[in-house]
């Protein structure tokens, strides 16, 4: 993985002493909350509705034993015992004091850590598959492209203030774990038809109250040409994104208003005048950074030896019916023989989605070096994993995740849900979401049920701006406010991957008290109808709406 250079720490330190200051100034009443508001999120400190939350930069999702027990450690001495892990593969922490917030980011910065621009309108911290070089399907590490715009974007002069928040995600494998289409520039690596490895681009995705699919405007970008084609992106962007209505400020605003080809117009024009200048990648550059991201000493196994191993696991799993379970829905193949990905699952039954302890951080730690390479990467889906375990350990990992109430068998899986932090702690929300998939956890907690269903992403907001990602939940569910009262539209049908889509309202929103009943019905009505082992998405789209709208009224 990625390490600091002095570039990096120097960066890093002068912002903690510059933040030191701005803090105290703020504290001795120099500064107002107002003037102290652009500062602090530029530090990704936000003013929530009980205290201040800081949101640590985890860039795409890879960091190190170390780093988890530092983390840790900053859990226990300036917040209450826990972090939260978020969908931009960030660890928040929601109650840091004001005054301990400079000594905070002084202990990230100690084992390379900060939270630089995970706020502000600027570029955000950047996204990647969380499979990134162990997947067996990959065309090449999308990491390396991750840190490669990290650098580029980090305190860009240009790009430092934008019209709103950019995002950008990147994936290089064809099936896509990193939701590129609901991004506002999301890179899908793929091949040209000599075989080169290169991106489509696609531009003006993202969720919130005016949700929009990305749209192509590149079917194939060469490698060599990514920051200066950014550049372009961004350049027309700065330019032409609203700064009158922070509603209408995002990039998918402009690209709709201006249609995709004009707008494709206007970056291939741009980008013409940066083509081959000094914003294209050096060569030794990205051989320094590829550098970081060489394959860890994995051991060989060939001919007896990797059958005898095999036969081992195979056994493990056919006596301990538990066990498979985990490895149906845990685990994942590698593309080195006799390893494999354990996802490790944050959403235990009437669990907090994302929440992990200090205590279960350094037994994460701890089995990251006792059965991998100290690596631990965090999810979208507000889930960690450990990239790189061998299937004969695969039982002794279980068994001592199982211990600390980490080995939940649910990822894909009904219980596996993404939520925002809602009422409970966010001011802009209008309604509670940890309570609903708590119960929502809670109602399928049942292993065997929720394996028997399959399958199925539900994700809910609690208010428009969707920071837990409903519109592509295959059933999402969006917290709204009625005369004080909270009630919850369901849509269905949404999705996230390759073939992403926005789900579709189903009809009137339901009760507080109503809607985990409703959320059950509408999977009760899925396994009435599905055919030959359909997902929900295709079921969907087979029977239509009807006979989910004809249960849900019918039974509330």
């Amino acid at each position: 993985m990625y390490r600091y250079d002095e570039f990096d720490r120097t960066l890093v330190r002068e912002r903690v002493a510059q933040f030191r200051g701005q803090v105290a100034r703020r504290l001795s009443g120099e500064l107002s909350e107002e003037e102290f508001k652009p500062l602090r999120l530029m530090n990704g400190l936000y003013l929530q509705l009980h205290a201040y939350m800081l949101r640590v930069a985890i860039p795409y999702g890879t960091f190190s034993a170390r780093q988890m027990r530092a983390l840790a450690d900053i859990a226990r001495r300036y917040d209450k015992g826990y972090g939260h892990f978020t969908t931009r593969q960030n660890i928040q922490y929601n109650w840091p004091r004001l005054d301990q917030v400079p000594d905070l980011l002084n202990d990230l910065a100690e084992v390379e850590m900060h939270a630089l621009q995970t706020s502000g309108n600027c570029i955000r911290n950047v996204t990647a598959d969380h499979y990134a070089g162990v997947a067996a399907e990959e065309i090449e590490d999308p990491r390396i492209t991750a840190e490669l715009i990290r650098q580029w974007s980090s305190l860009h002069p240009e790009f430092s203030f934008l019209p709103r928040k950019f995002k950008i995600a990147v994936t290089g494998s064809p099936h896509d774990r990193a939701a590129v289409k609901v991004h506002d520039i999301g890179l899908h690596m793929c091949r040209d038809a000599n075989g080169e490895p290169g991106f489509e681009v696609l531009v003006g995705g993202g969720l919130g109250r005016s949700p929009f699919v990305a749209k192509t405007i590149r079917e194939f970008l060469p490698k060599r040409h990514l920051l200066s084609y950014l550049e372009a992106i961004l350049r027309v962007y700065n330019q032409l994104g609203r700064r009158d209505n922070k509603y209408k400020a995002r990039i998918k605003i402009l690209v709709h208003e201006l249609g995709a080809e004009a707008f494709t117009e206007l970056v291939e024009a741009e980008w013409a005048e940066l083509k081959d200048g000094p914003v294209e990648l050096p060569a030794g550059e990205v051989a320094r950074i590829q550098s970081y991201f060489a394959p860890p000493p994995y051991e060989t196994w060939t001919g007896e030896a990797l059958e005898a191993q095999n036969r081992e696991f195979e056994v493990r799993r056919f006596e301990d019916r538990d066990f498979a379970r985990w490895l149906r829905s845990n685990v994942a193949a590698h593309k080195v023989p006799g390893y494999a990905i354990a996802n490790i699952s944050l959403k235990p039954e009437g669990g907090v989605p994302g929440d992990i302890s200090a205590d279960q951080m350094e037994v994460v730690a701890a089995l990251a070096e006792r059965f991998g390479f100290g690596e631990i990467r965090a999810s979208y889906m507000q889930n960690l994993l450990l990239p790189d375990v061998k299937l004969a350990d695969l039982h002794a990992l279980w068994r001592e995740l199982g211990r600390h109430g980490l080995a939940s068998p649910n990822i894909g899986l009904v219980a596996d849900i993404i939520a925002c932090p809602g009422m409970d702690y966010c001011s802009l929300a209008t309604a509670r979401s940890i309570p609903i998939a708590q119960a929502i956890g809670e109602r399928f907690a049942d292993p065997a049920r929720q394996h028997a269903i399959g399958e199925l992403g539900i994700k809910i907001s609690g208010c428009i701006n969707a920071c837990g990602h409903h519109h592509v939940g295959q059933i999402g569910i969006l917290g709204v406010d009625k005369k004080g009262e909270e009630f919850y539209q369901i849509t269905l049908g949404g999705a996230a991957d390759e073939n992403a889509t926005l789900g579709k309202i189903v009809g009137r929103a339901f009760a507080y008290d109503q809607v985990v009943d409703a959320v059950e019905t509408i999977v009760d009505t899925y396994l009435d109808v599905r055919a030959n082992g359909e997902t929900f998405n295709q079921t969907l789209a087979r029977v239509g709406f009807a006979p989910f709208k004809e249960k849900l009224y019918a039974a509330h």
